[in-house]
């Protein structure tokens, strides 16, 4: 996969770069090479000018990545003893995070006990440069999409009406746009499994409901979330953005794409700015509160044309248990964010809201 920006060219398969050196490149100035084989290309780099050149966890030959740091270019190895590809050119599919029988074994395990013990100066830069492949990634993958956001809690089990309601809901806007979520259990797995399944939602949810939750048995949990998958013919795509900073909540899989972060900051920010055609907020705790008003905060300040809408389901919860709805009509009274911040008690009327 290679994009191109301006003078920025991403390379990221080794016929990609043959195809570019035989048609006559002889400057690879702006250009970033990422984790290829370029034992037999020393020789035919170095004709080149490799000046402000970037080659990320490339391998060469003895002496090679020598000869192409004198010649200008800039050389960062893997750095060893990092369970995950810092220099990764795609999102993550469920089946590389979930990539053993036992969840234990498994890549999203591994990635976050490393995580949770990390903390020397290369595991630190490791992290960051993943990070950072990771939100580029994404970039490309949500270009040209109008992007919805479900928002939730990560505890609402399988099984339970309010599950239910949020696989409804994502199912209905499937039709209509990507959805995205934050990529966990609860809420989030809802949404996502709603977008996931083009059919009868009805016998994805019974065959998930004798699991309602990941704990105590996170493989169960996703071993009977796989056989919906496996099962499914031509699931649709959406878009799951999880953290290992709370890695004891584990990814969902019915999100078809995952762009998964090790800090969860920027990984909040990148969360909403996805989310351009709106975010629909299910009722949930504090989590939840907190992407409310980020979302508003970005609405408050925004320019008219990009405004984006914001629902909050379910009345009681907003307005008596969370009181939130008060606060965020005053916030929203006379800006341009107004007419765009909605409370409504039924899937239908959210999808209704969004679609309008």
């Amino acid at each position: 996969m290679k994009h191109s920006h301006g003078r920025l060219v991403d390379v990221t398969a080794l016929p990609e770069l043959d195809r570019r050196l035989a048609a006559g490149a002889t400057s690879l100035t702006g250009w970033r090479l990422v984790g290829l084989d370029l034992t037999d290309r020393g020789p035919a780099l170095l004709q080149r000018s490799l000046e402000q050149a970037l080659f990320l966890g490339c391998e060469f030959a003895e002496g090679d990545d020598d000869a192409v740091r004198r010649a200008g270019a800039m050389v960062l190895h893997e750095i060893p003893g990092v369970p995950v590809d810092t220099y990764r050119a795609t999102l993550y599919s469920p089946g590389d995070l979930y990539d053993t029988p036992r969840y234990e074994d498994s890549l999203d395990a591994r990635a976050y006990a490393w995580s949770r013990r990390g903390d020397g100066p290369d595991d630190t830069l490791a992290m960051a440069l993943h990070d950072h492949h990771v939100d580029a990634a994404l970039t490309a993958w949500v270009a040209g999409r109008d992007v919805v956001g479900v928002m939730g809690g990560h505890a609402l089990e399988r099984g339970t009406p309010a599950y239910a309601d949020a696989a409804r809901l994502s199912h209905a806007l499937a039709d209509r746009v990507t959805v995205a979520t934050g990529g966990g259990p609860g809420a989030m797995e809802a949404a996502n499994l709603g977008a996931y399944v083009p059919g009868d939602l009805e016998p994805a949810l019974a065959a998930v409901a004798p699991v309602p939750s990941y704990a105590p048995d996170v493989g169960e949990w996703a071993r009977v979330a796989l056989d919906v998958v496996g099962a499914t013919s031509a699931g649709r795509e959406s878009l799951g953005i999880p953290t290992w900073h709370y890695g004891h909540e584990p990814p969902n899989v019915f999100a078809t794409s995952i762009a998964k972060f090790f800090h969860n900051a920027p990984r909040e920010a990148v969360l909403l700015e996805v989310c351009n055609a709106g975010i629909v907020f299910l009722p949930g705790a504090a989590g939840t509160v907190q992407e409310v008003f980020q979302d508003a905060c970005e609405n408050y300040y925004a320019d008219a044309s990009a405004v984006a809408p914001m629902v909050l389901v379910g009345r009681h919860h907003w307005t008596e248990q969370l009181p939130v709805w008060p606060l965020l009509q005053a916030l929203a009274r006379d800006r341009a964010m107004e007419p765009y911040v909605h409370l409504v008690d039924s899937v239908e009327e959210a999808v209704e809201v969004v679609a309008g």
